[in-house]
């Protein structure tokens, strides 16, 4: 980006080329007022021997002009180009952006290719009263010599005028600030004659060149070079706000600098505003300018210095919307994602897909919003504040912006519900959630489904977190359906505001129901990210309120997901009578996934009780529901099971066949965190078979995809890739892995400390089958079936 223009440089530059030409120009020659009224006058240019007026009109440059290297290449090189029709370039995007500044800037550069003058107009298409083509006509003409007598009356006939006078010339044109293409035309110059003598005497390189700025894309100028100009990078950005506060002053805070040009979108306009602010007071740090601007309530306000204000800019676009466009505006910038789809807006507006995107683009021809990849659309960060506050102020009822939000959480909830759906046939889930007054998306495959939920993610979750005070029910079962996004740690932090908010506000109103299923969730996340603790608490709340709300969904789940737990911990009974209980509540309920999850998760009692033969026996009836229902994901999990039970009982080969089977299905499926965990047990299962070195390479792998699966199943990985390290005599790296799991094991006041112990007092091992506490290292193994 580069830097802005300053407000009411226009109007006074403007006022003063529109004067007598022989105030700015000198004397002018004599014309015919009869003659250049003669049509067929008007299709011949000046005489050559005329005195020339040779217009400098172009706007001092900015002297702080900083980046844009890109678009000043591009725009120096087609003015520069020899030969072809003569160029017609225009500038677009949303105030501040740097339009003007830009377009200045290249035309200062490019004068020397336009030896016959440069004419500016600032045509105040951002405002109320567009300058008038006839009324600029009329000051083009006579700063290039043409007397009021000489002018003609209509809008045509002045054209012709003007194309006439500027045949054989080479002149530059900068329209600036135009409103759309019918007022652009009529001041376009002719072709001209292309390769003959200028009255210099030199080869035309073409005739006069025209370059444009404007908020609307020009589109439908044929043969114009298009520029939709961005916001900053961050190093422009950086170059700019450094300029003006100066340059150690910006080193001494640069990530405070980086703060506030967040706040400012990296838009020019917005980044001078602050920098000025900041000059101008030399006992503020940067960190006080960041810390106001961090106020997003009042951001719009602070960014204001003297006669530069960033509302202003974006009032003068909005102002120019038809009543359908204002209002599609204002609710779009109710929605909190970084960007927004069609479908999705569709919600917001309460419109179907093609009155919507028939909006959607007229708001892009404006530039108030903007394309990012087909089908999707975002606005800049400091319009979506003036949006929003849009919204508040133009008599838009509070009830119809908590409907449009309302609309948009239930799509998400139907479509979210559709893609667990897609990945869990035969689970009864999507039946128990909250039901809604828009359908969701439908998808062709299970694939499609879950590209679209990660797509999503970022907005859905906004969504959420803007709905929990009018929609917690819906937006707890959001989180429920949405589940893949926990399990695969995509966006756990966020989803784990948005659970925590939404149990404070089921509390304060007594939904036991509400609470119930967001405290289930949030165990859930706990547990895949390895904070037992904290899910064994917030799943044994949920299921105390279950016993009030009768949920059927979380009777079956919630012990589901606690023997899980209980089992991590070795307290095996407890384990097996929660499972019991979870497979009686899934039964009952009719679900088929859910009765395949809690045997599964019954097999890894057997296994770890001994009883490995029995193990494989559940794990095997699993599977075959799981490949009833056609459930590619929980088969994944089904295989993951089988395959620790076949090492178990010494049947390597078909352990790795099913284990490998699991592993391609959760990286196909974006299962990070199950993707890691299969390689753990390829890398237990290799190392039972005497492969020490694939087994170190599994382990390895299975450690760089465990960032979010917390301290416990990192000691668990450590131990196993130091046996596998050891037994290939890499025994220093073992002891260091050992070190650390002991240190992990240590702090957690885990009992696996004394295994890890003993390994640290030998120089290697022999290969075998894994030691009976290392198979507990799972999520559980239906794939958190507890949970679906």
């Amino acid at each position: 980006m580069v830097g802005d223009k300053r407000l009411g440089e226009r109007e006074w530059l403007i006022a003063a080329e529109c004067a007598e030409p022989t105030a700015l120009h000198g004397p002018t020659a004599p014309h015919d007022p009869t003659a250049l009224r003669d049509p067929t006058a008007l299709r011949e240019p000046p005489a050559v021997d005329a005195p020339l007026v040779r217009p400098a009109q172009l706007p001092a440059a900015a002297p702080d002009f900083t980046g844009r290297a890109d678009a000043v290449r591009e725009l120096s090189g087609l003015l520069a180009a020899r030969g072809g029709a003569p160029p017609v370039l225009a500038v677009s995007g949303i105030g501040g952006i740097g339009k003007t500044a830009l377009a200045v800037h290249v035309a200062h550069a490019a004068r020397r290719h336009f030896p016959d003058g440069q004419l500016y107009v600032d045509l105040r298409g951002a405002g109320p009263s567009p300058a008038e083509p006839d009324a600029v006509l009329a000051a083009f003409l006579r700063s290039l010599g043409i007397p009021d007598a000489a002018i003609p009356d209509g809008t045509e006939e002045r054209t012709a005028l003007y194309r006439s006078a500027l045949a054989g010339r080479r002149v530059l044109v900068l329209l600036d600030n135009a409103r759309d293409t019918d007022q652009i035309r009529p001041l376009l110059p002719g072709d001209g004659p292309h390769g003959s003598a200028t009255p210099h005497g030199s080869a035309t390189q073409h005739g006069s060149a025209t370059l444009i700025t404007g908020r609307a894309t020009m589109a439908g100028l044929d043969g114009a070079h298009l520029v939709d100009l961005d916001v900053m990078s961050p190093e422009e950005a950086f170059s700019l706000f450094a300029l003006i506060v100066g340059e150690e002053r910006a080193a001494v805070e640069r990530e405070e600098v980086m703060d506030v040009l967040a706040s400012c979108g990296f838009l020019p306009l917005a980044i001078r505003i602050a920098a000025s602010r900041l000059a101008s007071r030399r006992t503020w740090t940067v960190s006080v300018l960041a810390r106001k601007l961090a106020d997003e309530r009042r951001r719009l306000d602070e960014l204001r210095a003297g006669d530069l204000a960033v509302k202003a800019s974006f009032e003068l676009g909005y102002g120019q919307l038809e009543p359908e466009q204002a209002r599609a505006f204002r609710l779009l910038g109710l929605a909190g994602g970084p960007d927004i789809s069609l479908p999705a807006a569709a919600a917001v507006l309460g419109l179907d897909d093609t009155a919507s995107r028939t909006l959607m683009e007229s708001l892009v021809g404006t530039s108030l919003l903007e394309p990012t990849v087909p089908g999707r659309y975002r606005l800049h960060d400091l319009l979506r504040l003036y949006a929003r506050a849009c919204a508040e102020r133009d008599d838009l009822p509070e009830a119809e912006r908590e409907a449009a939000l309302s609309r948009l959480l239930d799509f998400y909830l139907a479509t979210a519900a559709r893609v667990y759906a897609a990945e869990r046939p035969g689970d009864r889930t999507v039946e128990h959630l909250a039901p809604t007054t828009r359908p969701g998306l439908t998808f062709e495959s299970s694939g499609a489904a879950l590209d679209w939920l990660f797509t999503e993610a970022d907005c859905l979750i906004a969504c959420a977190r803007q709905c929990v005070a009018d929609g917690r029910r819906r937006v707890a079962d959001l989180l429920t359906a949405a589940l893949d996004l926990a399990e695969s740690g995509a966006r756990s932090y966020q989803y784990e505001g948005v659970a925590e908010a939404i149990i404070e506000s089921a509390q304060s109103a007594g939904d036991v129901r509400t609470e119930a299923r967001a405290r289930a969730t949030l165990g859930n996340l706990y547990y895949f990210t390895g904070r037992f603790e904290h899910a064994e608490r917030e799943l044994e709340r949920a299921l105390d309120l279950e016993l009030t709300a009768r949920d059927p969904m979380l009777a079956s789940r919630v012990p589901n997901r606690l023997g899980s737990i209980v089992l991590d911990q070795g307290r095996r009974e407890e384990a097996e009578a929660y499972f019991n209980r979870a497979l009686e509540a899934f039964r009952a309920d009719a679900n088929e996934a859910g009765e395949a999850s809690a045997l599964s998760n019954l097999a890894r009692v057997h296994i770890d009780k001994g009883r490995a033969q029995a193990g494989v026996e559940l794990a095997e009836q699993a599977l075959a529901i799981y490949q009833r229902l056609g459930a590619s994901l929980r088969l994944a999990n089904g295989r993951y099971t089988l395959g620790i039970a076949l090492t178990r009982t010494g049947r390597l080969d078909e352990a790795l066949a099913h284990l490998t089977q699991a592993l391609d299905i959760f990286r196909d499926t974006r299962q990070q965190l199950w993707e890691g965990m299969a390689h753990f047990r390829l890398a237990e299962t290799h190392l039972a078979a005497g492969r020490a070195a694939r087994a170190a390479w599994h382990a390895e792998r299975s450690l760089t995809m465990q960032g979010l699966c917390g301290e416990w199943r990192r000691g668990s990985l450590l131990t196993v890739l130091g046996k596998a390290l050891s037994a290939v005599g890499q025994t220093d790296r073992a002891r260091e892995y050992w070190q650390e799991a002991l240190a992990i094991y240590q702090r957690l006041g885990s009992p696996e400390r004394e295994e890890v112990s003993a390994l640290m007092g030998v120089s290697s091992i022999s290969s075998g089958a894994p030691p009976h506490g290392a198979a507990r290292l799972h999520p559980d193994a239906s794939g958190g079936m507890t949970t679906r």
